[in-house]
């Protein structure tokens, strides 16, 4: 009877002619004031709005029509047995006295786990066996479970086991147990168990080398985001199956340490394992400008303090630089170079900038008795090579949609690049750059021609010590045996000697501002 009443109300509002026309002057915008006799109508009108919208039902709300996306842990598969996967896991510490697991055993484990080889060493220190050499079986079941429950993919797993408790993501130091792991375990570095104070050099090289490729952010913290699109997992699995580690040329190769830490070898000269300005502008005979060593001194690309305080920069940062000198074509390495260049630090390469690092470069060919290029025809060919969205600045977009971002980086600051470039036609580099497999990096290349180099100098260095020997008395013979004796440890003679001496530097990293 209330709902017809009420209905009657509102079949009355929409006749009554002059409140119609008052709402229609409101709903313009109009301002009035209702008369009293039009109120009594209007609150019956709003009651009956009111109960009709409670009436309607509601679509459902939108956000349950959308699936799940972000899964920073991975995304879930199908449903795991974790039940037994910890069966088998049991089953695997059974064989072990008292069920306990030594760093030894962990191999085994880590397959039971469906894990690669080298996961033993994190699977260890991550259940809490640093502390007391072993793991029980409850201890690391309980881990393991905890890890299967939240963790979906290797990356997501792989983190879990090295961060520190609280974090999300890995830094330089989480990674030293686990290589030490590899250094002590892996056949292809079974020659340095006698010789330990290789170990802390190669460790830093090998971090170095991980974040150089992996962190692709530059904040000095690897994510599971960044693991899993990088290759690194894959390359820790490989290690299984391959006894050469130098053939592990992204990450693991000694042979690549070995031709990085004798090129620091032969600039640290104080052997401080801290280089200066003017020990790094003797890389190369003196082939990269002092304008752009004074960059990479003033903390666009070095890691720690040292550099700004007391001018000097550590092995890790040469790591980088090396990296990034002979191979510009990688992502980080034009990210290096291009953040070295960009003095004012807007995001772009400006005219002034170029000319900049180019007033050096002419400078130097003066000297060499070689007419340099006017810089307004350096730049012509230099726009024209890089082709740059916008007019009058290049920006690292430009830069690595590039493909001889090595020559324009060289004519800027390498001058024996620099003219080594200006032998070759650039449409036959452009050529070669795109004929050549992409399986030998400019990096490998150079790598593998220097190793060669270093091994015929030390075979040299033999015979000419084989044969100066036979001439010696017995008392000359001795001194030149310890003479020999040394030749042969450097470049790592007088080296740190434990692992304690790895100095990963704090480092502070600047925001990408691409």
């Amino acid at each position: 009877m209330k709902s017809e009443s009420m209905r009657i109300k509102e079949i009355s509002l929409r006749q009554d002619p002059d409140l119609r026309k008052e709402l229609a002057l409101l709903a313009r915008g109009c301002d009035f004031v209702l008369p009293s006799r039009f109120k009594k109508r209007l609150k019956a009108f709003q009651q009956v709005q009111v109960q009709t919208k409670k009436e309607e039902t509601l679509p459902p709300s939108l956000s349950q029509n959308i699936p799940t996306f972000y899964f920073p842990r991975g995304c879930p598969k199908e449903k795991v047995n974790i039940d037994a996967v910890i069966a088998k896991i049991e089953r695997t510490f059974s064989e072990f006295p008292n069920e306990r697991a030594t760093l030894e055993d962990m191999g085994k484990v880590a397959k039971a786990c469906e894990c690669p080889l080298y996961w033993k060493g994190p699977l260890f220190y991550c259940a809490g066996g640093e502390r007391t050499g072993y793991v029980s079986v409850h201890k690391f079941v309980a881990m393991w479970r905890k890890i299967l429950q939240t963790c979906y993919d290797d990356a997501a797993k792989f983190v879990h086991l090295l961060m520190n408790p609280g974090c999300n993501y890995l830094v330089q130091e989480d990674f030293i147990p686990f290589l030490q792991d590899v250094v002590n375990s892996h056949p292809g570095l079974s020659f340095l168990k006698e010789a330990a104070e290789f170990h802390s050099r190669y460790i830093t090289t090998v971090i170095q080398r991980i974040f150089y490729t992996v962190n692709r952010s530059w904040s000095g913290k690897i994510t599971c985001n960044e693991l899993r699109k990088s290759n690194f997992l894959q390359n820790v699995a490989l290690l299984e199956e391959e006894a050469d580690i130098n053939q592990l040329t992204d990450y693991f190769s000694y042979e690549h340490f070995y031709v990085i830490y004798c090129k620091f070898w032969e600039l640290d000269t104080d052997h401080d394992l801290y280089i200066d300005r003017k020990d790094l502008a003797r890389h190369n005979d003196h082939a990269i400008s002092n304008r752009m060593i004074e960059r990479i001194f003033s903390g666009a690309v070095t890691r720690g303090r040292k550099a700004q305080k007391d001018g000097k920069i550590s092995y890790a940062d040469f790591v980088w630089f090396l990296i990034s000198e002979e191979d510009k074509k990688t992502p980080t390495s034009i990210e290096y170079w291009f953040r070295c260049m960009d003095l004012d630090g807007d995001g772009a390469l400006s005219m002034y900038e170029l000319e900049y690092f180019y007033e050096e470069q002419c400078q130097k060919l003066d000297n060499m008795a070689i007419e340099p290029l006017p810089f307004e025809d350096c730049l012509c060919q230099m726009l024209d090579l890089v082709k740059p969205q916008y007019e009058g600045k290049i920006t690292l977009h430009d830069l690595k949609q590039c493909k001889l971002t090595d020559v324009f980086f060289d004519t800027f600051f390498n001058i024996e690049k620099y003219l080594d470039h200006e032998q070759k036609d650039q449409f036959s580099m452009l050529r070669d750059g795109e004929g050549e497999s992409q399986e030998v990096s400019d990096w490998e290349r150079y790598a593998a021609e220097e190793y060669d180099i270093l091994v015929a100098e030390e075979a040299a260095g033999d015979q000419w010590n084989d044969g100066y020997e036979a001439e010696l008395n017995p008392v000359d013979h001795q001194k030149a045996s310890v003479l020999k004796y040394q030749m042969e440890k450097r470049p790592f003679f007088e080296m740190p000697s434990h692992l304690a001496g790895v100095d990963l530097d704090e480092y502070d990293y600047e925001e990408d501002f691409e």
